[in-house]
């Protein structure tokens, strides 16, 4: 069992790893694109905010990459999307001006997932995971404080993505990786035992931030 990581925001990520864990690289969240009209078919009244459930984003979403949002917003780096997004949780910013501006002529478009890893990359994930033949996984999470296990077979995504209501830790019995979403924030970190972190994350098309020792989440987020 690997006990969710309180990371310290102030010191590189590097630093802050369980002894088995060698690297480390911060997952980008998916923007989600779902269906022309499909929004203002599911509006009760013209000001309802409506946001897809997993289930919806899960059949009819197609996932949209940090890269082409900033290309589109005229962001310059994954640090400045990030800092755009967080005027969800915070203060407006000119980054945010800017990513407004997309979403408002590109209906039907939505944020990522916050706190929870996304649905998006978790089969990739969970691939990971069982690469060096694990058929269980671990997982912990710190809001009511549970742990468990569960059989891969015996899982769908969804229900994967709904063991913890918020953010958790996932890993295999040998702990050769971990993934854990990050609280208040569009990210999910994946750990490993090897140093070739990019070439496991390139077997799964994730797009990705590889950490150095100077790595550290308040100096990106």
């Amino acid at each position: 069992m690997l006990d969710y990581i309180w990371l310290d925001g102030y010191l590189p990520i590097l630093s802050q790893l369980p002894n088995n864990f060698n690297s480390a690289a911060i997952l980008f969240h998916p923007f989600i694109q779902m269906p022309s009209g499909w929004e203002k078919s599911k509006r009760a009244n013209p000001y309802q905010h409506i946001y897809p459930s997993d289930e919806e984003m899960f059949k009819l979403g197609e996932p949209i990459s940090w890269k082409e949002v900033m290309a589109k917003s005229n962001l310059n780096s994954y640090k400045e999307l990030f800092r755009a997004l967080q005027y969800l949780t915070g203060a407006p910013s000119d980054e945010y001006k800017k990513l407004a501006s997309y979403f408002k002529s590109n209906p039907d478009f939505y944020y990522p997932k916050e706190d929870r890893t996304s649905l998006f990359i978790l089969d990739g994930l969970v691939k990971i995971l069982c690469s060096k033949g694990a058929n269980t996984l671990y997982f912990s999470e710190p809001i009511h404080d549970t742990n468990g296990s569960f059989k891969v077979n015996d899982m769908s995504s969804l229900e994967i993505a709904n063991l913890s209501p918020n953010e958790s830790i996932i890993t295999d019995k040998n702990r050769d990786f971990a993934f854990m979403g990050i609280y208040d924030s569009f990210i999910t970190l994946l750990l490993a035992k090897d140093t070739n972190i990019e070439d496991i994350i390139k077997s799964q098309n994730l797009e990705a931030l590889i950490c150095n020792k100077e790595t550290y989440l308040n100096s990106f987020i």
